[in-house]
């Protein structure tokens, strides 16, 4: 029986959402705060209220830390719902990141995986709190490429260009690298765009909608799908 993944020597993951239930996190993180407020908010009105958002924060603000695009994200949202967001519950929830939990079999893929490839990260976030997600996963990753490193947030293709870089200095080739991910907007499309092949984690398979992100702007086929990060460790031999 052949093997798919014979020509893959290194592995790109995003992380929330693909490794980190940051959909389970978010919610768990804003509960409280509407709560307080008297919003009787389901888990899908939090999610879509925070997908129609936090891509504007990032895009209008890319250099900023991620925990404080999180407090503007949060403040936009207690405006579309009509309540306040004091300085302490924005910073709050920018600061909820690291508590966010890890899906049940992301740790144990990840090192199932790393017996046979080089793993890379590609995250939307800043590198203090990517350190705090990372104990949960527990796994040394061959390179980290945060949006702090890069200045900017994915899906803009500077994030898949350090990227390429970063495996470059592992002294792979592109053609190497297999990048997966759960969202089609951020990752799918950018990295089909980049020239690279990619796995699709689809964690929401058994909900409708895109939760916590956009819709891609254009369609887009991953390479490979799979239910969750232990099925593709098993497919890949490990």
């Amino acid at each position: 029986m052949s093997d798919p993944f014979a020509g893959f020597r290194a592995l790109s993951f995003d992380c929330y959402g693909t490794l980190i239930d940051w959909e389970t996190g978010i919610t768990q993180a804003l509960r409280p705060w509407a709560a307080r407020h008297g919003l009787a908010l389901t888990r899908d009105e939090i999610l879509d209220a925070f997908s129609a958002t936090e891509t504007v924060v990032q895009s209008e603000r890319p250099a900023a830390p991620y925990p404080l695009v999180l407090a503007e994200v949060l403040r936009r949202m207690g405006a579309r719902f009509g309540v306040g967001v004091s300085g302490t519950e924005a910073a709050t929830f920018g600061a909820s990141i690291g508590d966010w939990p890890a899906f049940q079999d992301s740790a144990d893929a990840l090192r199932r995986l790393g017996t046979r490839f080089s793993l890379l990260v590609l995250s939307n976030v800043d590198r203090r709190s990517f350190a705090r997600s990372n104990r949960h996963l527990g796994v040394t990753f061959d390179r980290i490429v945060t949006a702090e490193d890069v200045g900017s947030y994915k899906p803009t293709p500077a994030n898949f260009a350090a990227l390429l870089a970063a495996v470059d200095e592992l002294g792979l080739a592109p053609d190497q690298l297999l990048h997966v991910a759960e969202s089609l907007y951020h990752d799918h499309a950018p990295a089909r765009d980049a020239g690279l092949r990619s796995v699709w984690i689809h964690r929401r398979h058994a909900v409708d909608g895109f939760g916590a992100t956009p819709a891609p702007d254009s369609d887009v086929t991953p390479d490979w799908r799979f239910e969750s990060m232990a099925a593709f460790a098993a497919a890949a031999g490990t």
